[in-house]
């Protein structure tokens, strides 16, 4: 049974997956109370599922970029629970895991995160030729300068869209495809798949390196480009 946790933003989710099937899913705006919602929430999802952590046979968690809060608190207990079950673990950028959602459309996905200092984070994801693929870095930039790099109907998703697709719209039109925020709820289910993608890959990671990524590096002193995000 795999484990998804996905607490990047102030949206948290939680799954339990078993055999390609969805036991339990669970996700709430959890603000900034990760700390204090994330074990009774997980606790209660396994009960939920008929289950217990000695079931978990490997963790899936999203790694970032995300606040600094969230994302200690989640890469934390996921590499606590993959070091004390003895079980891998796979850490998946969280803006491929909001875009992946929408990849069966097949149109390109940009997904946009909130950095703070008026601007926005974005990259770009398609399902090209049956292959999954990330076709734009990530990148720290502004909504004008994210609307000039737009060539072709796009769907735009992320916590940050609803405040940005009024420009988004003025700017694009027809080529602005605004995700409903229904459809936009970031689901732990499709951080699942990827990671169960990497899983039957040979590909997990190593619990003492897996890191968070953030959207800035600590104490930023160099600031008028725009900073690429670190994988």
């Amino acid at each position: 049974m795999q484990l998804a946790i996905d607490t990047s933003t102030t949206t948290a989710s939680l799954a339990l997956i078993r055999d390609n099937q969805i036991l339990a899913e669970l996700s709430w705006y959890c603000r900034q109370n990760h700390t204090i919602k994330l074990l009774p929430y997980l606790a209660h999802l396994l009960k939920q599922a008929d289950s217990n952590p000695q079931a978990v046979t490997s963790i899936i968690v999203a790694r970032g970029p995300g606040s600094f809060n969230g994302l200690r608190v989640g890469v934390s207990a996921a590499k606590g629970l993959a070091f004390s079950l003895g079980i891998p673990i796979v850490g998946i950028n969280t803006m491929e895991a909001e875009a992946y959602q929408h990849a069966a459309t097949k149109l390109p996905i940009c997904p946009i995160f909130n950095p703070g200092r008026g601007e926005i984070a974005i990259a770009t994801y398609q399902m090209k030729q049956q292959r999954w693929q990330q076709i734009k870095d990530e990148q720290i930039t502004t909504v004008d300068d994210l609307c000039s790099q737009i060539t072709t109907k796009t769907i735009f998703c992320g916590e940050m869209v609803a405040l940005v697709a009024p420009r988004l719209k003025e700017r694009l039109r027809q080529k602005a495809v605004i995700v409903s925020p229904a459809a936009g709820l970031r689901r732990a289910s499709f951080l699942a798949e990827l990671g169960q993608k990497r899983l039957e890959a040979g590909n997990p990671d190593n619990p003492a390196t897996l890191h968070p990524l953030y959207f800035r590096r600590p104490n930023i002193t160099k600031s008028p480009k725009l900073v690429t995000i670190r994988r």
